[in-house]
């Protein structure tokens, strides 16, 4: 079974110490974050300064990947995007259309996000939640529009923390929407607590771009390794074989210390299953 790793599990390493590493292990994807000392641009749930990250520079980023025969999968953008200051959130969606306008231009076919959060509002709010729902919907609906025009395609990653919360209301989200350009990153550590792994794939099968390899406890708020959580892998690697065969799955939650450890627990599990 092919795998890969986020590049964030390396903040210490520059690009081409990345690349290196994972292609010296046999890896085969990456997530893209411009994490690395190298590059580093990357805010969870926000936005950094990329006016010097030009499409020369990212290109070469990218073929740093792949003259070691990485495949990058995705750049992983994750800002905010339930933002309720209205220059904020111009500011975010131009920052995220800055990177869908690096991907187009490197051959990268996937951007990828989280719905975002107000921190300290995390999650379902229910004197909010329609009008969080319909203002994330909105933002969404643009982007998958503008990842249209750039021939690309934009990945929702949804999780039990957020406004999206199970495979059911992803999908109805998805259908909602209607864009064919918008598609799921599914993180099985993300849902298990409101969707069983049959309920995943029954769902968002028709819909994946690709997984995030990572665990969770069901009452725990934050993932683990894959393995020291309640998903069931073998359940999980059979379903993948049958209707997800071939699409990227990328390790998260790893370190430079345990992401060998953390791809081989995978590989048991598929070769038990």
């Amino acid at each position: 079974m092919d795998i890969g790793v986020v590049s964030r599990s390396f903040p210490k390493l520059s690009n081409e110490e990345v690349a290196a590493l994972l292609a010296e292990r046999g890896f085969r994807w990456t997530e893209l974050c411009f994490s690395q000392t190298d590059s580093n641009y990357w805010r969870y749930n926000g936005r950094s300064d990329l006016s010097d990250l030009t499409d020369k520079r990212s290109q070469e980023i990218v073929e740093t990947y792949c003259k070691h025969g990485i495949e990058v999968a995705s750049i992983g953008v994750f800002t905010n995007l339930l933002e309720s200051d209205e220059q904020e959130m111009e500011a975010n969606l131009r920052y995220f259309e800055r990177h869908m306008q690096i991907a187009a231009g490197t051959g990268v076919p996937v951007v990828a996000t989280e719905c975002g959060f107000i921190p300290g509002k995390r999650g379902i709010q229910a004197d909010s939640y329609e009008k969080d729902f319909e203002r994330f919907k909105q933002q969404l609906s643009w982007l998958g529009e503008r990842a249209g025009h750039y021939g690309i395609k934009l990945a929702l990653e949804p999780c039990v923390l957020d406004v999206v919360p199970s495979a059911k209301r992803t999908a109805d989200l998805l259908a909602q929407i209607g864009s064919p350009h918008i598609q799921v990153l599914l993180d099985p550590a993300n849902l298990i607590a409101n969707s069983s792994e049959e309920e995943m794939f029954q769902y968002l099968a028709p819909h994946l771009a690709y997984f995030h390899g990572k665990d969770r406890k069901v009452n725990d708020t934050y993932g683990r390794c894959v393995g020291d959580g309640d998903i069931d892998w073998r359940k999980l690697l059979n379903l993948y074989h049958e209707q997800a065969e071939g699409v990227p799955f990328i390790l998260e939650y790893v370190n430079i210390d345990n992401f060998c450890e953390i791809r081989d627990r995978v590989i048991a599990f598929d070769q038990t299953r």
